[in-house]
């Protein structure tokens, strides 16, 4: 009943797409897989990730409206984007000297575990919880 069915991509709308884009391709190391501008949503936006297209692995679908509200509300619901990666604390270094701003520093899942995880905000305050497993 499931077979061929997968999910595609995640979508978030930003204020500015070209920071959100630098953002995940410079420094959470993903591609820009493709971009489109649709005059008939006003819209524009970018899908990145890590692999070739949403075709083939899951995307984060980056969208800025050409005449967006004020301020977007994330809401109560929205919780994060998860990545896992290979060494927390190496990655939040890189990301701290850049300016990235945490909500969580890096440490350890609970006390006692070789597990790390690391919360940090991209340029619209979505977080991203950095993960790694040992």
């Amino acid at each position: 009943m499931t077979d061929g069915i997968r999910i595609r991509h995640t979508m978030i709308r930003v204020a500015d797409l070209e920071r959100s884009v630098a953002f995940y391709t410079m420094m959470l190391g993903m591609t820009e897989m493709r971009r489109r501008e649709s005059a008939d949503r006003g819209e524009t936006v970018a899908y990145v990730g890590y692999g070739a297209n949403e075709e083939t692995t899951h995307a984060l679908e980056i969208v800025q409206e050409h005449a967006p509200p004020t301020e977007y509300v994330h809401g109560n619901t929205y919780g994060h984007i998860a990545l896992g990666v290979p060494d927390v604390q190496a990655m939040s270094d890189r990301l701290l000297a850049a300016g990235v701003r945490f909500s969580i520093p890096p440490q350890p899942v609970r006390e006692g575990s070789p597990n790390k995880l690391a919360f940090c905000l991209d340029p619209d305050g979505y977080e991203i919880e950095l993960t790694e497993r040992r």
